[in-house]
């Protein structure tokens, strides 16, 4: 399985090569129970078992914050969550290259990997929460 890895002290985001298999879009009730984040020890795991990729983020005040925060699944579309995360990873990438402090390191999303919803939908919310804790824009 590929790994995506996140860390809020160092963010390491690693993507093996695709799978050359392109996996069918799913109504939505078919994602959430086949491809679960999974909470433990201040670190949540996200798996999408169909392209073989998992994200891990390592960071013990997300889970309270998604807890409190995040939207429901299903409240933004996969096109919307791939667009957002497109722009904010392009957005951090840039700050992290021109040495901007706290941006110590690259994330390496490739954008026509489909990485399906959960996947895409937990990274937006860490996003999301990188720039609150931090109070910064990415767009």
């Amino acid at each position: 399985m590929k790994t995506i890895i996140s860390n809020l002290a160092a963010v390491l985001f690693f993507a093996a090569c695709a799978t050359s298999q392109t996996p069918t879009l799913k109504y939505l009730d078919e994602v959430n129970n086949q491809h679960k984040s999974v909470f433990e020890n201040g670190s949540v795991k996200i798996s999408n078992s169909d392209i073989e990729y998992e994200v891990i983020i390592i960071d013990n005040q997300f889970e309270s914050w998604f807890a409190r925060r995040s939207r429901p699944r299903g409240y933004h579309s996969k096109t919307f969550l791939e667009s957002k995360n497109r722009q904010w990873i392009q957005s951090f990438n840039a700050r992290s290259r021109a040495g901007v402090r706290g941006f110590d390191y690259t994330i390496d999303f490739q954008s026509n990997i489909d990485y399906g919803y959960e996947v895409n939908y937990m990274i937006y919310n860490y996003l999301l929460y990188f720039q609150e804790t931090n109070d910064i824009r990415l767009d």
